[in-house]
């Protein structure tokens, strides 16, 4: 009767989770080859009548008692972390990506089989497994092991990846076609469309790169080349990213990895059809979207094409270029309300470039502080390298030189964006060889710069759309942005670090890299809509992977398999929001049985 008593005690949450039923869980004990049995048991009709369901398994009445009285010996407690991996293998079974990914391997020439499997892992579950590592915490892949030990992957999928070192994911990795990867996003986006009911109108374009530390005399890698870096690593080879996402959920609908000294323009001439054609293959209307990029992705030829192709655009053009357009502006600026911001902004319909569009001339604040900050910061490098330059001259030891080779010296020294005109100088020979240096700020071309700064000039073919809307989808720019940042992201997400230096090698690894984002996107998709999540995605996935699965091991006194009992560990409210909307609370007691793990189905 105490085992009973006691035990009620501690199943009083239990109790209160199926008061709203109006049933009440009791124990019941069964006889089994002689021994007597404990279980929680619950009255439940089925198909009408009722039938005990049991709730769980108590053991033995000895082995009860001691366990209620703290005398269990052997027990160990271990936890792992489980939300982020819970949430993403429960997309992935959704979407069935690893047999997708498995449709198109074909061995490499050293396998003998039809298809290779590496330590019982087929080609598929590997690159989702590598996917999941990016997302949960980057690591080469000679350290994906170390990490995936902290998680509950190999529980979740019933299979070891102890074995799995970075020859592991080389060779499996080699045996996935890259002419197939457009092929496997494109049907993988098909399902997203499917079964998470993905909307679309506003796509977002852009291209970044990432610097790799592959050697100059590599000739294998063709794909990695020097380029004009974006973190300002000129001394190394970099790869190319060009991706479109999507404006509500930045989920990525195409990506390609190219050559690292292939510029924005020529990018974007290269892509802009496939990225028509995906629209199409997934049975987007192309009248309903429109195509954001940048002032760096557009030409006067890149336009025709887009023209030509009948695609909807909102693209930014260089106020160098047009400088009789900002004149015009200038005289003519009205001020508007966008978001709460009042701005002054000119709205013209023009020919550019041999065809009618829509321009729309405004003055960002935000962006007019930072290039002034900009030129103050060059005028006082200028400065302190011109006194220098000054100091040396007046140098009664200086060496004699020559005049001409000083002012072209001088010349390049003062040259810079902005900087033209802005700093009047002289050089006046006091002996022969020796010469004086004289310099100033010319305030009054620096007023008038600084009167022409901040300027953004938009144009579209959405003649139609309000002064507002083209305004607002431009800065939506900075969605995809956002996106390249979540990529260089040193703890979730980040595309490096990478050690591979083959140009197959690192294409597959870009897939993965983005196969991750995308899961992890509509993770965040779900969180916001079913829990109003707020947070960034990086908040996100943090929260996830502090989300724990613990495991309470406990020895049998004779021979035989220890018993693992597992429980989430204490949650706070978000996070258990969090888990019920993404409907992965019970995931690690309900495992779904992943196709295509150890085998080719």
């Amino acid at each position: 009767m105490a085992i009973i008593i006691c035990y009620m005690a501690n199943t009083e949450k239990l109790y209160t989770l199926n008061k709203e039923s109006r049933l009440m869980a009791t124990i019941q004990s069964k006889r089994s080859r002689g021994h007597k049995y404990w279980y929680i048991v619950e009255s439940r009709r089925v198909n009408g009548k009722p039938r005990p369901i049991v709730l769980e398994y108590l053991g033995k009445p000895d082995d009860l008692l001691k366990r209620l009285q703290g005398l269990t010996k052997g027990l160990r407690l271990k936890s792992y972390s489980h939300g982020a991996i819970a949430a993403l293998l429960d997309v992935a079974h959704k979407l069935d990506i690893s047999s997708l990914i498995n449709q198109y391997v074909k061995s490499p020439r050293s396998y003998n089989a039809d298809k290779p499997i590496r330590n019982n892992l087929t080609v598929g579950i590997t690159l989702l497994l590598a996917a999941i590592g990016r997302v949960c915490m980057p690591t080469s892949k000679r350290g994906w092991s170390n990490w995936a030990k902290t998680t509950t992957l190999a529980y979740l999928l019933r299979c070891s990846l102890s074995k799995i070192d970075s020859q592991h994911f080389w060779d499996l990795m080699d045996a996935l076609p890259i002419e197939a990867i457009p092929k496997i996003e494109k049907e993988l986006l098909e399902r997203i469309i499917k079964i998470y009911g993905l909307q679309s109108d506003t796509l977002f374009f852009d291209t970044t790169n990432f610097f790799t530390y592959i050697d100059t005399t590599n000739l294998r890698c063709t794909i990695a080349q020097r380029g004009k870096n974006k973190q300002k690593r000129y001394d190394l080879r970099q790869v190319g990213l060009a991706m479109v996402v999507t404006r509500e959920d930045m989920i990525p609908l195409f990506h390609l990895t190219y050559q690292g000294n292939m510029n924005d323009t020529k990018v974007f001439r290269t892509v802009i059809k496939e990225i028509k054609n995906r629209l199409k293959e997934l049975g987007l209307d192309v009248e309903t979207h429109t195509l954001i990029f940048d002032r760096g992705n557009n030409s006067k030829k890149n336009m025709a094409i887009v023209t030509h192709l009948q695609l909807h655009y909102v693209g930014a053009l260089t106020p160098y270029n047009h400088k009789k357009l900002i004149d015009e502006a200038i005289d003519n600026f009205e001020e508007l309300d966008v978001g709460g911001n009042v701005i002054q902004v000119y709205r013209d319909k023009r020919e550019i470039w041999q065809e009618e569009r829509t321009v729309v001339v405004f003055i960002s604040e935000k962006l007019k502080a930072g290039q002034i900050r900009g030129i103050y910061q060059s005028l006082e490098k200028k400065q302190k390298q011109l006194r220098e330059l000054q100091e040396s001259l007046s140098n009664s030891r200086a060496k004699k030189r020559n005049k001409e080779d000083l002012e072209n010296k001088i010349s390049n020294l003062v040259k810079g964006q902005f900087l033209k005109n802005l700093i009047d100088w002289s050089v006046n020979e006091i002996s022969k060889g020796k010469f004086q240096l004289a310099f100033s700020i010319n305030k009054e071309k620096l007023n008038e710069i600084e009167d022409k700064l901040g300027f953004r000039i938009i144009m579209t073919d959405r003649h139609h759309w309000s002064t507002v809307d083209i305004i607002k989808a431009y800065y939506g720019q900075s969605f995809i942005e956002h996106t390249f940042k979540n990529l260089k992201n040193p703890y979730h997400l980040a595309l490096k670090p990478q050690f591979h230096w083959t140009d197959q090698k690192i294409i597959v690894h870009y897939f993965g890299c983005v196969l991750g984002y995308q899961l992890s996107a509509i993770v965040w998709r779900q969180a916001k809509s079913e829990a109003l999540f707020t947070g960034a995605l990086d908040t996100l996935l943090d929260m996830l992977n502090n989300i724990r699965l613990g495991t309470i091991l406990e020895e049998s006194k004779t021979r035989g398999r220890v018993k693992a009992t597992y429980k989430l560990e204490e949650m706070s409210d978000e996070e258990n929001a969090i888990m019920e909307a993404l409907a992965i609370k019970d995931f690690h007691n309900n495992r779904p049985k992943f196709k295509d793990v150890g085998v080719y189905k």
